[in-house]
């Protein structure tokens, strides 16, 4: 192996959505380097400082590689051992089977998290494993992030995946509600260097607007920022939408074919002066009116919120009024608008639309949306007791005693299982509770077609990459562990599994070319696409390694709607339904205590808890700070760097203040993803820089309550000096 030639492999970073290209330098089956791929069409070379963190989950010396059972050791403690696959898999699937004889199939619950998205195998293959289990109980990181959008997407537009992405090469005027791109590298918006791209628009005389309760580095290099009181979006969407009626600013031509009612939405929208909402968002009337003569000047326009509009009390219905604006104002399906994408490989029209209100968690009665029911009742299925109580579960590349609310109780709760396995190549806060580990490979050891994100990237673009380095006889990737225990729990179910031979010989890259001949740049007759796209298929798409350019975005109605009348469903019974709650959370005299309120944030280096042990990532200073107002540290006697001991209805943890101008009065910030300091968690990187994990602040009990989504920003909190 010493004699190895250096080799040049062209492949994608997996760790955020922007899809970028890069050139991956190996020596058998060392990574020498990883850099940003220059003749990649859509990401032109650029890369963040995360992409390294691919070699550092590759080497990382705490990286498991084969399966692991936990066995008790005497005086109580507990080791882990290795063992082989198939001992593994006879283990797990012996054991959700006799749980699910007990107690039933709900006695078995799933929870999924978000580098699932990220791989097209887990996509692809794992929803048999979730088939064969039959169980309702099912959770992930989605009820924690976008659900709102899929809710949007799926009463408009028909479909949960069919949501309109921002044409930001094109757009004159971007006005981003709680998003940070620069941070984020863009979200439910596939954008490679997005900064370059933001300042292209301010470049051809456009406007980049931001409005967040926190100045964040997209905020600073934006024309213009407004602070807003969290959890208010809502107000001032309702106020945009009053304005554009009351100054006739409406451009409801385009889209009156698709939606006759939508001039419907001014009745809704009337009693929502500028001056009404004024004071509960903390932005002037005058400013919220220019807001909207300014973005119906320009020639096109696109309104984005992301996860500051939609992990917050009222994150539906603000996504909701978000689409409803764009509509309004003629720039959905416009160039330079919101705009649906053409994907190579689209799975929308073979996958499920997303079933909606069909059943509701037990305990709670939260509404379950495609399949899942929010995480923020995941912990009281377990811990409450009675017919479908969870006793084992299934975590699927997720942490959420990391990432969801109330996390200590959730923890609790997982202590109690009676059976825990967890696919994930680390012994995380989560996986530590498991009686199994299978571990997958990394990234770069396995195939990659991005599935999700094509669907999402703000131009049509597709690439294929073949595993970078080979692995061991005995390391598997994903879609090899879930199809396993798919054919096992069907075999103990007495149900037929000769398809599965069919599978194993597919492969998820056959899936991927299935997808591309059937697709719009594929084979098919009637295909008249003219470019090296034509006859698009996984062979052609091995054949150019660095991607193929598939152009921009294109208008799409009514061809991109799903719903059977091809027309955009406004659906105002359910979503204006929760108009009421508004009134009484924002208006009602005796909801009107003021506290100072908790909010997220994000650093580009870290994403969610995943790369807290690369050396790399971590280093520098201390990034988990809470971050206040010089005004609420004077209020409470809180000065830069003091231990501050901050308290919500369920938790509390101490922390290192940052007095800072950047957050407005009243708000105070964590960022999210990190509390690496349980017992049992084997990540030695992670262990040195702790931090501490906000959704100890968090509360299960606050959701939206239109989708259940969790509640993260807007969490009322006591702040007291550590003396």
């Amino acid at each position: 192996m010493s004699n190895a030639e250096q080799q040049l492999h062209y492949s994608t970073c997996t760790l955020c959505e922007a899809m970028c290209g890069i050139e991956v330098a190996t020596k058998g089956r060392q990574i020498l380097s990883i850099k940003g791929d220059k003749d990649n069409p859509f990401s032109q070379g650029y890369i963040c400082p995360k992409a390294s963190a691919l070699k550092d989950l590759y080497d990382d010396p705490d990286r498991l590689k084969r399966p692991v059972k936990k066995v008790r050791l005497e005086g109580g403690e507990s080791a882990w051992q290795e063992i082989t696959w198939d001992e593994a898999f006879d283990l797990v699937a012996n054991n959700l089977h006799s749980i699910q004889q007990a107690h039933g199939n709900n006695a078995v619950g799933v929870y999924l998290g978000n580098p699932n998205a990220h791989n097209m195998g887990s996509i692809l293959f794992g929803p048999y494993f979730y088939r064969a289990l039959k169980s309702h109980n099912r959770y992930s990181a989605t009820s924690v992030d976008q659900l709102p959008h899929h809710i949007v997407s799926r009463r408009l537009f028909g479909h949960i995946s069919q949501i309109p992405i921002p044409d930001i090469d094109h757009t004159q005027h971007f006005m981003i509600i709680g998003g940070n791109p620069l941070a984020s590298n863009g979200s439910i918006m596939t954008v490679p260097n997005v900064k370059k791209r933001l300042k292209a628009i301010q470049k051809r005389g456009g406007k980049v607007v931001v409005i967040d309760p926190k100045r964040s580095e997209t905020a600073d290099i934006s024309c213009e920022h407004h602070f807003i009181r969290p959890g208010s979006d809502v107000l001032l969407l309702l106020a945009m939408l009053h304005v554009l009626f009351e100054k006739q600013l409406h451009k409801m031509d385009a889209i009156m074919p698709y939606a006759e009612d939508i001039k419907e939405v001014e009745n809704y929208v009337k009693a929502y002066s500028p001056q009404k909402v004024s004071e509960a968002t903390g932005i002037p009337a005058s400013h919220i009116t220019q807001l909207v003569t300014d973005f119906c000047d320009a020639d096109s326009a696109v309104c984005y919120g992301r996860m500051g509009a939609s992990v917050q009390a009222f994150g539906t219905l603000t996504q909701y009024l978000i689409m409803l604006f764009n509509m309004l104002t003629g720039n959905l399906d416009k160039r330079g608008g919101m705009m649906f994408t053409q994907p190579a490989a689209d799975v929308l029209p073979v996958s499920g639309k997303g079933s909606m209100g069909g059943f509701t968690s037990r305990v709670r009665g939260l509404p379950a949306f495609a399949g899942e029911y929010p995480v923020a009742c995941l912990a009281e299925e377990i811990l409450t007791p009675g017919e479908g109580q969870i006793k084992a579960m299934v975590i699927g590349a997720g942490n959420p005693v990391v990432t969801t609310p109330n996390a200590e109780q959730l923890d609790k709760a997982f202590s109690e299982l009676d059976f825990m396995v967890a696919v994930d190549f680390y012994v995380t806060e989560t996986s530590r509770h498991a009686d199994v580990i299978l571990p997958p490979v990394t990234a770069l050891e396995r195939d990659h077609y991005d599935i999700v994100f094509h669907n999402f990237a703000v131009r049509n673009f597709a690439t294929y990459s073949e595993a970078v380095v080979e692995t061991d006889e005995d390391q598997l990737t994903d879609w090899q562990i879930y199809l396993s225990l798919a054919e096992r729990l069907d075999a103990l179910n007495g149900k037929n599994t000769a398809h599965y031979a069919e599978l194993w010989d597919k492969q998820p890259k056959g899936v991927v070319d299935d997808l591309l001949q059937a697709g719009l740049y594929g084979g098919k007759p009637g295909n008249t696409v003219e470019s090296l796209a034509q006859g698009l298929s996984l062979e052609k798409l091995k054949a150019h390694p660095h991607g193929i350019d598939l152009g921009p975005l294109q208008p799409s109605l009514p061809n991109a709607l799903f719903h059977e009348d091809k027309k955009i469903h406004l659906d105002f019974d359910y979503f204006m339904s929760d108009l009421g709650r508004v009134n009484a959370r924002f208006f009602d005299a005796e909801n009107q205590e003021e506290s100072l309120v908790l909010i997220g944030r994000r650093h580009i280096k870290t994403n969610n808890s995943w790369l807290h042990n690369s050396p790399r990532m971590v280093k520098g200073n201390n990034r988990c700070t809470l971050q206040l107002h010089p005004d609420d540290g004077a209020t409470h006697g809180i000065e830069d760097g003091d231990e501050v001991r901050v308290t919500s209805r369920v938790g509390q943890l101490s922390i290192e203040a940052e007095i800072t101008d950047a957050i407005m009065p009243g708000v105070v910030s964590i960022p999210h993803g990190w509390g690496h300091n349980k017992k049992g968690i084997k990540l030695s990187v992670a262990s040195q820089t702790p931090g501490v994990n906000t959704n100890i602040l968090t509360d299960d009990l606050q959701v939206d309550e239109l989708s259940g989504n969790a509640v993260l920003n807007g969490v009322p909190v006591k702040l007291e000096k550590v003396s």
